[in-house]
């Protein structure tokens, strides 16, 4: 499950790159028909990149939020397991504390 969230991360930096490369791209072709300044395709280049990392965090953050989220259902489920787990082991312990206190006993008295 860990690699496929990675494999979408990966999937949205790359997405990302490849959409400010051609945005980088038409811009500079604005710039060279001239309807555009070179100043004002700098500010678009950074007002698209601006806006794209926004984008990328808001998804990472709603990403985190959901893998929370499942971690939580599926830790809740594993807790109440280990919970019970714990308490055979204690009461396994126990009764081996006793099987031994009596063998030592039996061994004493012989």
């Amino acid at each position: 499950m860990i690699d496929t969230i990675k494999k979408a991360i990966l999937a949205g930096v790359g997405a990302a790159a490849v959409t400010t490369e051609k945005a980088e791209k038409a811009l500079n072709e604005l710039v060279e028909k001239g309807k555009l300044s070179a100043n004002e395709a700098k500010d678009a280049a950074k007002k698209i990149a601006d806006e794209g990392k926004e984008e990328f965090e808001a998804a990472s953050s709603k990403l985190q939020a959901k893998f929370d989220e499942v971690l939580a259902k599926v830790g809740k489920g594993q807790k109440e397991r280990i919970d019970e787990l714990e308490t055979q082991v204690a009461e396994l312990q126990a009764r081996l504390a006793k099987l031994e206190e009596a063998n030592a006993e039996t061994s004493v008295a012989e």
